[in-house]
């Protein structure tokens, strides 16, 4: 079905950031739009959501040439819910960044490049041509390096070097696939792919151009062992900046990652030995980074690590059931994630310091907030019947049923470790008091006027109820995963959507 309302989240994005670059300098106004503008968008994520649950897939031909000449823009209820899901972690970051990013960093571009970053992972999961994907993913590149920077401190343009570096070579690793698979089929959309690639009788061929989408999406994904950018580098930035990219830049990531492999590289013996090795190592070298950090910030990048690890071993087991869990977990960790983040930004208001032994005491001062707090801890962890709880159980059936009983200890593994850092980190930050030579550090938070504690605590209060929601009400998200997973598995009707046969 044809429906130019899939592209709007895009356009609103772009159009936002250059309303914001005529106010360049007018903070005050900069925030009404960037808020206004977030607000508008979630509604039009629910709208699209809304579209794709109860029409079906919806497709929009750029100048009306038809697939697979023109430039393809597709919605689906996968791609919809993570439009959806980017509106809601977008207009949560955004608020928080109201007061959570300085006025100087205000002055030189935040909200216009904050906003184009949304429009670049709007279109990489919208976008239904492989071409594209890419111009769509080196936006995002573009105005992730800039947020990452902005601020000139020597720490900051050390871990950005770092990360465009990396990033930039998966680039290039993209762009050579992308030549490939375009020699190959003569083709760049993505559902006429599916058809063509199924057609190549030189299958080691193609199973090397997989390997070669792997290892950039693997990149940008930071698999094992291909992470080693994530920790050097989420550390540095302002945590509303941080929580954005750990919310939402490797998952986009995953999305290719899965996108691509259900839809084009269908995953045979060798591309699911490789997931499944790389899913393991994965899970470990994360789970193992987080044990030994002291940094909030670092220890929650190797979380990210981690976690990411669960959504790779679903793929590699590549049942049904098995997609269900990685999509479920998909969906729990964006949230999570860009909570767990903007939770750092918070406590360090209030105590000063990035270190959560420098940071006890907090239950005592903030009870209230403490236990919204413990919500988000414990949903990461996975503690039933909180959000984290439910994918795992369909990713361990997976596990059992397929037989891969390494991947399953690793899992386990993974599972008891964030929960031991996690429980540490609840008792070092709020069961203990706080060290007396910490003490003298001032409380910024207390000093904050009431309406600016509002904008900060706010979207975390927001992501930890919907958080709980994913958890409480499990069945309805498993229903859409189902429903999604469904779809993943049989492409036909992506394809006749699309191509219209």
């Amino acid at each position: 079905m044809i429906s130019n309302t899939i592209i709007l989240p895009v356009l609103m994005h772009m159009l936002i950031a250059v309303l914001l670059i005529f106010f360049w300098r007018n903070v005050k106004a900069q925030k009404i739009i960037s808020v206004a503008g977030n607000l508008l968008v979630l509604g039009l994520g629910i709208e699209i959501f809304m579209l794709t649950w109860n029409n079906g897939i919806q497709t929009t031909q750029a100048g009306a040439w038809r697939a697979p000449f023109g430039i393809t823009f597709v919605a689906d209820v996968f791609s919809s819910s993570m439009v959806l899901l980017t509106a809601i972690a977008g207009t949560a970051v955004g608020l928080f960044s109201t007061v959570g990013i300085r006025r100087e960093r205000m002055k030189y571009g935040y909200f216009p490049i904050y906003h184009f970053l949304l429009m670049g992972l709007n279109g990489a999961f919208l976008t239904g041509d492989i071409f594209n994907l890419f111009v769509w993913f080196e936006i995002i590149i573009i105005a992730s390096f800039v947020l990452m920077t902005l601020g000139g401190r020597r720490l900051q343009i050390g871990a950005g070097i770092k990360y465009v570096t990396i990033n930039l070579l998966a680039s290039v690793i993209f762009l050579t696939a992308i030549g490939i698979l375009y020699g190959l089929t003569g083709s760049l959309n993505m559902a006429d792919l599916s058809l063509k690639i199924a057609a190549i009788e030189n299958r080691g061929l193609v199973n090397v151009t997989a390997m070669l989408f792997f290892t950039s999406f693997g990149i940008k994904s930071a698999v094992f062992p291909l992470y080693f950018w994530l920790p050097a580098s989420y550390h540095t930035p302002p945590s509303a900046i941080t929580a954005i990219f750990g919310g939402l830049l490797t998952k986009v990531g995953v999305y290719a990652l899965i996108r691509t492999f259900t839809l084009i590289f269908v995953p045979d013996a060798f591309t699911t030995n490789v997931l499944l090795v790389v899913a393991t190592g994965t899970l470990l070298t994360g789970a193992l980074g987080a044990l030994v950090k002291k940094d909030i910030r670092k220890l929650f990048s190797y979380l990210i690590v981690c976690h990411i690890g669960y959504m790779i071993a679903g793929l590699g087991m590549f049942t049904e059931i098995a997609i269900v869990g990685t999509l479920f977990y998909l969906f729990h960790d964006m949230m999570a994630k860009t909570n767990l983040f903007l939770i750092t930004g918070l406590m360090t208001k209030i105590r000063g310091s990035g270190y959560y032994k420098d940071t006890g005491g907090l239950y005592k001062d903030y009870p209230r907030l403490s236990l919204i707090i413990a919500i988000v801890f414990f949903s990461v962890v996975g503690v039933p019947p909180l959000s984290g709880f439910w994918p795992k159980i369909y990713l361990f059936q997976a596990g059992l049923g397929t037989g891969s009983y390494i991947l399953l200890g690793a899992m386990i593994i993974a599972s008891f470790i964030t929960l031991y850092v996690m429980a540490k980190c609840w008792s070092e930050m709020f069961w203990k008091p706080q060290p007396e030579e910490n003490k003298k550090e001032p409380d910024n938070f207390s000093k904050m006027n009431r309406w600016d504690k509002t904008w900060m605590v706010g979207p975390i209060i927001m992501l930890a109820f919907i958080s709980l929601y994913i958890g409480l009400g499990a069945e309805k998200i498993m229903m859409v995963s189902k429903h999604i997973a469904g779809e993943l598995m049989d492409t036909g009707p992506y394809i006749k959507a699309v191509l219209g046969k």
